[in-house]
């Protein structure tokens, strides 16, 4: 049977290098969700056309392009830098909510840097917040969109029955089902970033907390040097 403080040291070992790989992990994930939030802000398929609706097209949180009925050609239209070119007041908000939530979790990707000047635990607690509040903002953008599908220009696309909340002869494409799933991303992100932020502590033996850290640190090195 092992001695107890060579038993302790394997399972501490043990406990660094699983923490280790856990947080590898979330790193992936993490620089995954940024590129989903990137292409979810960018990409013009939130909504679009069906076989019943009276002209062909797409709209995004502000790009957006429509058929004409004549030559069947996409006339495309709306830019990020000119709000005036977005249809809605509605679809400018989301768009504003959905930006801040991509930039806050780009921002948590730099903030990966301060790994190497700061606590880790600390940085998995700011990241974890900054995800966190990621999350609440795409689910803010994804609740106020379809408040401008009664704008002239969905109408014209999906028909006249179309309204707030009710999309008429379009569909729902694959960016904003894509948007309401990295919600969930998210969520699970900020949480498991709080899990490792509040076990870094653990990841030291309790005899090397408990007291002065100079002291202690000096003991417990020359514990097992011995």
């Amino acid at each position: 049977m092992l001695p107890a403080q060579e038993a302790a040291k394997i399972y501490h070992t043990n406990y660094v290098r699983n923490a280790r790989a856990v947080g590898v992990l979330w790193t992936v994930f993490t620089i995954t969700f940024a590129v989903i939030t990137v292409v979810v802000f960018i990409q013009p398929y939130w909504i679009g056309d069906s076989v019943n609706t009276p002209q062909a097209g797409y709209f995004g949180l502000f790009h957006y392009c429509i058929g004409n009925a004549l030559t069947s050609e996409l006339t495309c239209k709306g830019s990020a830098l000119d709000f005036g070119s977005i249809p809605s007041g509605a679809f400018k908000t989301a768009m504003f909510f959905v930006g801040i939530s991509m930039l806050l979790v780009v921002g948590s990707i730099v903030c990966f840097s301060l790994f190497f000047f700061c606590n880790a635990g600390s940085v998995y607690k700011i990241c974890a917040w900054m995800q966190l509040a990621s999350s609440t903002c795409m689910v803010i953008g994804c609740m106020i969109y379809p408040d401008g599908w009664d704008s002239d220009e969905v109408k014209r696309m999906c028909g006249q029955r179309t309204d707030k909340y009710t999309l008429g002869n379009c569909t729902v494409r694959w960016a904003y089902i894509l948007a309401i799933i990295s919600i969930m991303d998210s969520l699970i992100l900020s949480f498991l970033a709080f899990s490792l932020g509040s076990r870094q502590d653990k990841l030291l033996p309790e005899d090397f907390q408990v007291e002065g850290k100079g002291e202690q640190a000096s003991r417990y090195f020359t514990r097992y040097d011995a």
